[in-house]
């Protein structure tokens, strides 16, 4: 009874279980007056490991103590694994001699003698082993073994707690991780509305060390002036109610910079499932790359239906201005020769046949021109490798293509590339004053790649004139055009389309 209640009051006044534990093995010993106790618990593979020993302060102890803290023992080994085996205490009334035990010559050399062994028991079942020596050889006592059983209860209490506290630890462990790890800014504060977590990401997209952002109410911290007033309202109003507006869902709203720059930012906010005043934390993402992406999709889709009305303008100018104005003539000439025809004036009929064979001419001409700039037929009929030696031959500086796949593509994907090297031509002989251009098409994974490179002036800039129009064509086929264009130094246009060939 006296060793029970003296464990008790060890594992009463120790404020963490590892330290209840050797508070518990030295009430042991001291409450029995024998010298050296350990605590026995075995690992994921299957082996017994001491976890903790006292012994009292005498140099003949430290060599078993310390053996004692290294040792392993398998199931049914030892004093140990006997008991871990059995599930029931075990006397041994002299260490020295008991030849199952492997830490008998150290025993000797120690001077201890006496050994019990009783199981750790909880609610999982064994879970442990209490080990006790003592200097003198004694029998085996009935009344004491109950008693230690009792105090091997309580260990197996304290061995539950150290390992709910050990789960509790690494789960804390990777939430810290993870905090730190987060590529998004996450913010928590407590019931007051301060901040109790700033992780690195939050200091980045701040500006604020972390040291210095703990303590100081978010409002003031990362809330813009205007909405300060509603986020402490809102935030009485929860602690007041707890009816959440706006938790757990995804809102876009403004945050403030420690330099007084704002930014967008798509909030969610959480309550932490914790004992005491709710908790909150807010995960917070920058989305400014985002709404320039959106707003740069927009403005893109209003250039290719502007460059389309405007297509359809210039074909409507052109029609009228060429092939229409010649189809006229051709119409006023054939009424006049059959006019003349009607007279007897067959030879003025024969001269306005032949004007009319003129103009017929130079309409199917400027159609065919007008075609060509609408869609090539040769593009439809042969692909990129005809299509492109066209333009070649019409090129006014010396064109080399150095590669084009010889196999067809998606037509969409054809006509983008089609148009991109007849503007990089254009764009290279009439502004960059090139003399030698290279054309390289070639296929890499999925991604076709284009590229026109020239010997020019340089200075040319994707945003403007028709290199916009052709980056949007390429982004409408999720493509993208870059310009490599130092001044003086040439000009290499590149894009890159997905394609499956």
């Amino acid at each position: 009874m006296r060793t029970e209640q003296a464990v008790a009051r060890a594992v009463a006044g120790a404020t963490e279980s590892a330290d209840a534990q050797h508070r518990a093995l030295q009430a042991v010993c001291e409450s029995l007056g024998w010298s050296l106790a350990a605590t026995w618990e075995p690992g994921a593979d299957d082996v017994l490991r001491c976890t903790d020993v006292w012994c009292a302060a005498d140099p003949t102890l430290d060599a078993f103590a310390e053996a004692t803290r290294t040792f392993t023992f398998q199931r049914g080994e030892g004093l140990p694994g006997h008991v871990w085996a059995t599930g029931e205490p075990a006397w041994i009334t002299d260490a020295t001699t008991d030849v199952r035990l492997p830490r008998r010559p150290l025993a000797a050399d120690a001077g201890l003698h006496a050994a019990i062994g009783v199981p750790i028991v909880s609610g999982r079942g064994v879970c442990g082993v209490l080990e006790c020596f003592g200097r003198e050889a004694v029998d085996p006592d009935p009344e004491l073994l109950a008693s230690m059983e009792v105090v091997g209860g309580l260990l197996g209490q304290l061995a539950e707690r150290r390992r709910v506290e050990a789960d509790v630890h690494l789960s804390e462990q990777r939430y810290r991780a993870t905090l730190q790890a987060a590529l998004d800014p996450v913010v928590t504060m407590d019931h007051d509305g301060r901040v109790i977590e700033f992780n690195p990401a939050a200091e980045r997209v701040f500006g604020w060390r972390s040291e210095d952002a703990v303590g100081r109410e978010m409002a003031e911290l990362i809330v813009p002036e205007e909405l300060r007033g509603p986020h402490r309202a809102g935030l009485a109003r929860y602690l007041a109610t707890e009816r959440p507006k706006l938790l757990d869902q995804r809102i876009e709203v403004e945050a403030v910079r420690a330099d007084g720059t704002r930014l967008p930012v798509e909030l969610t906010i959480t309550r932490i499932d914790v004992p005491g005043p709710p908790v909150f934390t807010g995960h917070l993402r920058d989305i400014t790359d985002r709404l320039a992406n959106e707003a740069e999709l927009r403005a893109s889709r209003a250039r290719i239906v502007e460059a389309a009305d405007a297509a359809r303008r210039k074909i409507e100018r052109d029609l009228h201005d060429g092939a229409q104005q010649q189809l006229v003539g051709l119409a006023v000439n054939l009424r006049g020769a059959k006019s003349r025809l009607a007279k007897g004036d067959t030879a003025t009929a024969e001269e306005l046949l032949d004007e009319a064979v003129e103009d017929l001419g130079e309409a199917i001409s400027q159609l065919r021109e007008l075609a060509r700039g609408i869609h090539p037929a040769v593009l439809t009929e042969g692909g990129l490798q005809p299509a492109l030696r066209g333009l070649v031959r019409r090129s006014p500086v010396p064109v080399e293509i150095v590669a084009v796949p010889p196999a067809r593509l998606d037509p969409a994907v054809e006509s983008a590339v089609y148009f991109l090297v007849s503007e990089g031509l254009t764009n290279a002989v009439r502004h960059a004053e090139a003399t030698q251009i290279e054309i390289e098409v070639r296929l890499d994974g999925d991604t076709l790649v284009t590229e026109i490179r020239d010997d020019g002036a340089g200075g040319a800039d994707v945003a403007g004139g028709g290199l916009r129009g052709l980056a949007d064509r390429l982004a409408a086929l999720d493509g993208r055009l870059s310009v490599e264009s130092p001044a003086g130094d040439g000009t290499i246009l590149r894009a890159e389309v997905p394609c499956v060939s």
